[in-house]
């Protein structure tokens, strides 16, 4: 028998317990619905799930065919393994209102999906029994179909007791994803690194483009995905020796320009434009990019902008 099937076994649940778990998802959003499917296409018996928006019933009806939306304490109370896909803010709410409603069992598997979270916030489950587990897919999901084939080798942030962690790598490879350990004192600054690098680039990449339009350019597309194509690779495989542009060049004077043209053109974008400079010269500078002598007067110039001095921007 393969080892994806001995989940239960390995989380010490009784020798006779079924190979195939019942699943319940509680929170068939853009994520909960991708795992649930995948968890289904692994062997496992989806039960039930849970979610409000029509959306969220859409994308059932697409993912999960024949899956009844039933409440979430029904959904539960229906599931071995509890697949727990809310947002960061509610999940704390809703472990501890399920566990007054007492609708919890021992020996149940719970995971959650979040990132910014690890295993407190599921102690109300845990008390009682439950297996807790955070497994979190280090993927973004947007609602599209092709969502589900992101999963395909997607590494996952794990965070479980010791004795769990085989059940939680499991899973994580029954879904498909690749399994990387989390430490429970760690799981913050891992969610604030993934926010970093991923919500804040989409948001880099609209700027760009925005500004791109302003300044004429039709297809900024076009032009932007050659660049930032090289750049992400030359980021992730050199690090801070990938840089290039004017701050790693220590041109203040373009830099300068930049801002004037900025604070006259687009307004909007100078605040980012003087956040990302500067911590670009902290960096440059840190990486013997940048000499002391070349970085004072980048950071003399940011700070000055940032201050509102009229010199700073002149």
């Amino acid at each position: 028998m393969p080892a994806a099937r001995r989940t239960p076994r390995a989380a010490g649940l009784p020798a006779d317990a079924p190979a195939r778990l019942r699943v319940g998802i509680v929170g068939a959003g853009r994520v909960g619905a991708v795992l649930g499917a995948a968890l289904a296409a692994a062997g496992h018996d989806v039960v039930a799930a849970a979610g409000l928006s029509a959306a969220s019933a859409e994308r059932a009806a697409r993912l999960l065919p024949g899956v009844p939306l039933l409440p979430t304490d029904e959904v539960v109370a229906a599931a071995d393994l509890v697949v727990l896909a809310v947002p960061d803010d509610t999940l704390a709410g809703l472990v501890a209102g399920l566990a007054e409603t007492g609708v919890w069992r021992a020996g149940q598997l719970a995971f959650h999906t979040s990132g910014a979270h690890g295993l407190a916030v599921l102690e109300p489950a845990a008390r009682i029994g439950v297996l807790p587990l955070a497994l979190h897919p280090a993927m973004t999901f947007t609602g599209v179909p092709e969502d589900a084939d992101r999963l395909a080798g997607s590494p996952f942030g794990v965070t479980s007791a010791p004795e769990f962690r085989p059940v939680a790598e499991t899973l994580v490879l029954e879904m498909g994803g690749e399994p990387f350990f989390v430490a429970e004192a760690d799981r913050r600054l891992y969610h604030a690194a993934l926010v970093t690098g991923a919500n804040h680039l989409v948001t880099l990449v609209a700027e760009a483009a925005d500004l791109l339009r302003t300044a004429g350019v039709g297809d900024p597309g076009r032009v932007l995905a050659p660049l930032l194509t090289a750049a992400l690779d030359n980021g992730l495989r050199r690090g801070d020796r990938g840089l290039t542009g004017p701050v790693s060049r220590g041109d203040v004077g373009t830099v300068r320009d930049h801002l004037e043209t900025l604070a006259e053109r687009a307004p909007q974008s100078v605040d980012a434009y003087v956040a990302m400079a500067q911590r670009t010269t902290e960096r440059a500078l840190a990486a013997g990019r940048l000499k002391r002598h070349e970085g004072a007067p980048l950071l003399d110039l940011l700070a000055a902008t940032r201050s509102d001095d009229p010199a700073g921007s002149r």
